[in-house]
């Protein structure tokens, strides 16, 4: 990760995570199997899976959380993790993107107060910002 500039980068002051949170993150079913997730993860813009029940948070997935030995029928809930990625909507959008990068973390998931998915703060390649809805459909569209 880079340093972080000493001064808030304009686009992001007066601004909170709920301002720049992605309305549609990648997510799957409780019930997804490892071969699904793993399916999901190789497509090189998905960073993480957001396992979700009835709208509630239940557990996040990175490359790095399924071993390699992972039987694909397994569930992957079992190696999903929640602690350490979620943050809240009403946190300064700065306070976030310092807080990412002091955890060498790209993205965090946005929960409100009884873990109901809101949805996925994505820290932009160059560490100053935010990924956009915009942006990611963006990518989805392009040739």
């Amino acid at each position: 990760m880079t340093t972080p500039p000493s001064r808030i980068p304009d686009e992001l002051a007066n601004l909170c995570v709920a301002d720049v949170v992605l309305r549609l993150p990648k997510m799957m079913p409780i019930h997804a199997r490892v071969r699904d997730a793993r399916a999901a993860l190789r497509d090189h813009h998905v960073h993480m899976l957001l396992l979700t029940d009835q709208g509630r948070l239940r557990g996040t997935l990175t490359r790095g959380d399924i071993p390699d030995h992972a039987d694909d029928m397994a569930l992957s809930l079992t190696y999903a993790v929640v602690e350490g990625r979620t943050v809240s909507s009403d946190l300064p959008a700065e306070q976030a993107r310092l807080l990412m990068l002091s955890r060498d973390l790209r993205r965090l998931v946005v929960v409100d107060a009884d873990g109901s998915l809101l949805g996925l703060l994505c820290l932009n390649r160059r560490h100053t910002g935010f990924c956009s809805d915009e942006d990611v459909n963006a990518r989805g569209t392009a040739p």
